[in-house]
């Protein structure tokens, strides 16, 4: 075999040797049998395959899609456990104001007998229990499975498990990474693989929503006593290439979930203050409070 037939580039001095190779045959099997004379290249010489090259970039594009959607992930917790608990601790104190300022309105109103005092009090009045809408008869009761678990709950006379807080501790983010990135989907080889990943890492998401340690634990127990599947083969050059297209379509999406994550009400809110957003609901709530105390001040002042 020849070197330009085992793939190996022909060099100057491959050259300079052609044009001193005898031309008999007997010459050129005495030259090829001397003793330490160089083998010829195989193809196990040859460089690697652009297969397994790609295939490092389809793992390295799978690894790196993991870690944005842990991070998507971890910031569409913190965004919906802000949003209830700024309803929970929040929302009595929206109403209060609601109702102080219909009152205010009605108590001007009937001082004044302006026409327009009183289309001003029963737009107030009207602002403070507000007909629900399908979407706020049903918010935090119906999510993509069905029933929301706090719903089912509920239903099930069972205790409702609201989130402890908006960012849910350390060790919480600590096993839910570790978790996210041995369980993930986009690991799986095959549709059955991919299917047992999707329930997993749903319980993982619930679990981690919650801020629930001990059963984030026990998903880690549960999955390190599940089945280990060896990797599989490298794929062909047109499946891996194939791979890497719906790995970037993925990304893509994933980047429009968090634009319209960051560019919500809540998420504004939340880049106030990324370090401690907890503290950021303690602030709201003591700014509220002082908004209370004022219109209280005013409609006992306007009622004397």
């Amino acid at each position: 075999m020849s070197h330009e037939a085992a793939g190996v580039p022909t060099t100057r001095n491959d050259e300079d040797r052609q044009d001193d190779v005898p031309q008999d045959s007997d010459d050129v099997q005495q030259n090829e049998a001397e003793p330490g004379a160089p083998e010829p290249a195989g193809p196990d010489d040859a460089g690697p395959r652009p297969e397994a090259r790609l295939a490092r970039a389809v793992q390295a594009a799978e690894q790196a899609l993991i870690e944005f959607e842990i991070a998507v992930e971890t910031f569409r917790v913190e965004v919906e456990n802000f949003s209830r608990l700024h309803h929970q601790k929040l929302g009595p104190m929206y109403a209060r104001l609601d109702e102080l300022d219909a009152l205010i309105a009605e108590a001007r109103a009937s001082k004044s007998g302006d026409p327009e005092d009183e289309r001003k009090a029963r737009e107030a009045r009207a602002a403070v229990m507000p007909m629900p809408g399908v979407d706020e008869l049903f918010h935090d009761w119906m999510d993509t499975d069905g029933l929301s678990p706090e719903a089912a709950a509920m239903l099930t006379e069972q205790p409702v498990r609201p989130p402890k807080r908006v960012r849910p501790s350390e060790e919480a983010r600590r096993l839910y990474r570790e978790l996210a990135r041995k369980a993930h989907p986009d690991l799986a080889q095959d549709e059955v693989e991919r299917q047992r990943r999707d329930e997993f890492i749903a319980r993982v998401n619930a679990a981690y929503g919650r801020g629930d340690v001990e059963l984030l634990k026990e998903l880690v127990a549960e999955w390190e006593a599940g089945p280990v599947r060896p990797p599989a083969p490298l794929s062909e050059s047109e499946e891996l290439y194939a791979r890497l297209e719906w790995l970037s379509r993925r990304k893509e999406l994933l980047t429009v979930l968090a634009k319209e994550l960051e560019d919500g009400a809540i998420g504004s809110m939340l880049r106030m203050a990324p370090d401690d957003p907890d503290q950021l609901l303690e602030d709201i709530a003591e700014q509220l409070l002082g908004e209370v105390s004022r219109r209280e001040a005013e409609l006992a002042e306007m009622t004397r």
